[in-house]
């Protein structure tokens, strides 16, 4: 398998998007060539900073970058020889079996639905992504890729979701709750009561509305919503974790006695931590696009582009396009 990783994309490339390249590229014997894209004199220069890099790795000059502050659609159109656009035309012509990027994310969006369009039957894309909770992890879909959602395209994020879940992070039999405000079902708007209705007769294991309060309890594996709402639970969930990483660190710092049990706790803070880190659950997926593409944070360090590399690998490896368009096919039959 062979994968564009877009070099020039996040706060912190190049140095953190090739060294976590690099490393993935040592590890992971099943990818035959990862291809950085983006400027080639910055990306050789970075490189010369690895004595390990491995022979797999290969370059692809890209002259444009896409900054974080770009309109996407926009950005997507005039900087045709942008990093972002680039690795999404090698999914499309085959020369990548996906692609990676912690760039610009609306204009990953973008480059990825209007170059390699949907699969068959899916209305629109949608960005998953995984958080942590008191059980398992869960799969958050919309998480920003679409702000207005029909019932339908809902009802497709839920079956979508459901196959990430079950190929990627190995849920048998994934449980999928409808982001409301009430478990009942006569709760919430328009859109979200015919969805409810609608994902009673999909082919997913239902179990009804969650509430915020469901969402780390570890009871759902697939969580659904549009965009906006999706968006928002996720930057709250991030300021939430920062902030109590804040305020831990401030009180266990505040005298040396509370010093002292802080360097006793040591050991499970660390794997506190570890549960509550992002960067391992390799990124956003952005599913029902005839392509992989994986879309990182934009403050991605080596560790998070090393991940969301891995993701990709396992998507190509369950063929995680194919079981969509084979669920999503159910669900027309049922209509």
């Amino acid at each position: 398998m062979r994968i564009a990783l877009d070099a020039m994309g996040g706060d912190f490339a190049p140095k953190e998007i090739v060294a976590g390249g690099v490393r993935a590229a040592r590890e992971f014997s099943q990818v035959e060539s990862l291809i950085l894209v983006g400027d080639r004199s910055v990306v050789e220069q970075e490189l010369a900073r690895h004595p390990d890099v491995s022979s797999r790795i290969v370059l692809h000059h890209a002259s444009e970058t896409i900054g974080m502050g770009e309109t996407p659609a926009l950005a997507v159109r005039k900087k045709k020889d942008s990093s972002i656009s680039r690795a999404v035309d090698m999914v499309k012509t085959g020369e990548a079996d996906a692609m990676v990027s912690a760039g610009n994310t609306g204009a990953v969006v973008v480059a990825a639905t209007l170059k390699l369009r949907t699969l068959d039957g899916v209305m629109r894309p949608a960005i998953a992504t995984v958080l942590p909770t008191l059980k398992r992890p869960l799969v958050l879909i919309d998480a920003g890729a679409n702000t207005d959602c029909t019932p339908g395209m809902l009802t497709q994020f839920a079956v979508m979701g459901s196959v990430y879940s079950r190929e990627i992070l190995g849920q048998p039999r994934p449980v999928v709750g409808l982001m409301s405000i009430g478990g009942e079902d006569s709760k919430g708007n328009e859109i979200t009561k015919e969805t409810f209705r609608l994902l009673e007769a999909a082919p997913v294991n239902f179990r009804g509305n969650v509430e915020g309060h469901d969402l780390f309890e570890g009871e759902t594996d697939v969580v659904v919503c549009d965009g906006f709402v999706g968006n928002i639970i996720l930057k709250t969930a991030e300021s939430t974790a920062r902030a109590i990483g804040h305020w831990l660190k401030q009180e266990l710092t505040a005298n040396p006695l509370r010093l002292l049990a802080a360097a006793l706790l040591r050991g499970g803070l660390r794997k506190m931590k570890h549960r509550m880190d992002p960067e391992l659950h390799g990124g956003a997926l952005l599913l029902g696009v005839n392509g992989v593409c994986i879309i990182t944070h934009g403050a991605s360090t080596a560790k998070a582009i090393y991940h969301a590399i891995r993701v990709a690998k396992e998507s190509i490896g369950h063929r995680l396009n194919h079981q969509i368009v084979k669920e999503i096919a159910k669900l027309g039959a049922l209509e």
